[in-house]
């Protein structure tokens, strides 16, 4: 049995936690208040129903009491034991799997050093050198969208170091992608799978906003948008098989709701922090402040749902990625790429600790549970 409480946000008592379990008969939505898990399966059959049911703020109602957090039985799938009685799953259902790319200054210059590098983790060493001494101070202070980055843009070009992603960087539009299929997201203490064929690649630690059909923010999560960087880098046109892999998205351990205690100013100001450590004794440790973004998160909200496009069951909106780790491994020169077994944390104190541990995609369970599944299981429950 592994002691959940230690990846739980500090003041977790005081929270008001979203997340879904596997008690053995499928997925069921629990709600964690006070200290006690609550299945509100009666009340909404999915996390997403449950957040269109009610408005922002609203109480939500009690379900049936499953006994304190503390004695919830679950194990990540590294653990040397038994089966646990219980999964913890990923907190999302039926919600789109969105996500916001080039949103830090310093992830924005490694893309940048991906196009350029076609790749080739060895040419980055240099490309990053010569970027960082031409743009690397200006692009912290460009609000995107403004004459300083119209400006920026016109000098850049003049340059030829103009790139494609400088243009979602500082120009008026965010990159929004879809990062997944529906119900594809793995939980907390379960594997991410990078593909065998990749060769430099990397977790991208980052929050992850929940939001319902409306496109209100209703609470925030930690994500890994594991990313191939040797596939993006060789074309963007490739981003689809750098991100949508099997076990490749996670988010946990739970959604932590808006409340009087927690809100969107306590993401704008979150210190997330990143560790990875390898069966090979590597370690590697990060953290990066969430103010450092270079939109913000409501406009970034914003921009994923509109008149453009809408999204009934609500969606999952990772935020992007402040680090981009670049520490030698192996080779001196070649960077950070995972090695399989490495364990992977991101933490921040108010939303807890994600840990995952990595392996090759086609080593992690297959992907067979989707929406026609969860249906079956739903109505054979009773819940539809």
């Amino acid at each position: 049995m592994v002691g959940l409480t230690q990846f739980l946000p500090e003041d977790w008592r005081d929270a008001t936690l979203l997340g879904r379990i596997d008690f053995g008969d499928g997925p069921t939505p629990v709600l964690v208040r006070g200290g006690r898990i609550e299945d509100v399966s009666s009340v909404a059959p999915t996390t997403a129903e449950l957040m269109n049911a009610f408005a922002p703020g609203a109480s939500l109602p009690r379900g049936a009491d499953l006994g304190p957090l503390e004695a919830l039985d679950v194990r990540p799938v590294w653990a040397d034991t038994a089966e646990a009685p219980a999964k913890l799953l990923a907190p999302v259902d039926l919600q789109c799997l969105k996500a916001a790319g080039v949103t830090f200054a310093v992830s924005t210059l490694e893309r940048v050093i991906e196009e350029r590098a076609r790749g080739d983790a060895a040419e980055a060493l240099n490309i990053r050198a010569q970027l960082a001494e031409r743009m690397g101070g200006d692009l912290k202070n460009v609000r995107p969208g403004s004459e300083g980055a119209a400006r920026l843009k016109a000098a850049l070009i003049s340059d030829g170091l103009w790139s494609q992603y400088l243009e979602v960087a500082i120009g008026p539009d965010a990159e929004i992608f879809t990062k997944g299929p529906t119900l594809s997201s793995m939980g907390w203490g379960d594997a991410v799978g990078v593909r065998s064929d990749s060769h430099w690649n990397n977790p991208e630690p980052e929050v992850v906003l929940l939001c319902d059909g409306a496109g209100n923010i209703r609470g925030a999560a930690l994500g890994n948008d594991v990313n191939l960087r040797d596939f993006e880098g060789r074309s963007a046109l490739l981003l689809s098989k750098a991100k949508d892999n099997n076990a490749s998205c996670a988010i946990g351990p739970f959604v932590r709701l808006f409340d009087a205690s927690f809100g969107l100013d306590d993401v704008r100001a979150a210190e997330v922090s990143l560790e990875i450590t390898g069966r090979d004794n590597f370690v590697l440790t990060g953290h990066s402040n969430m103010s450092l973004i270079s939109r913000d998160p409501a406009d970034l909200a914003g921009q994923a749902l509109g008149k453009h496009h809408q999204y009934p069951d609500g969606f999952a909106l990772f935020l992007g990625t402040m680090f981009a780790p670049i520490q030698d491994r192996d080779t001196p020169g070649q960077g950070f790429t995972h090695k399989i077994g490495d364990r992977v944390r991101v933490s921040t104190p108010r939303l807890g600790v994600l840990e995952n541990q990595v392996v090759h995609c086609h080593d992690a369970l297959p992907w067979t549970f989707g929406v026609t599944a969860l249906m079956r299981n739903l109505a054979g429950r009773g819940l539809l």
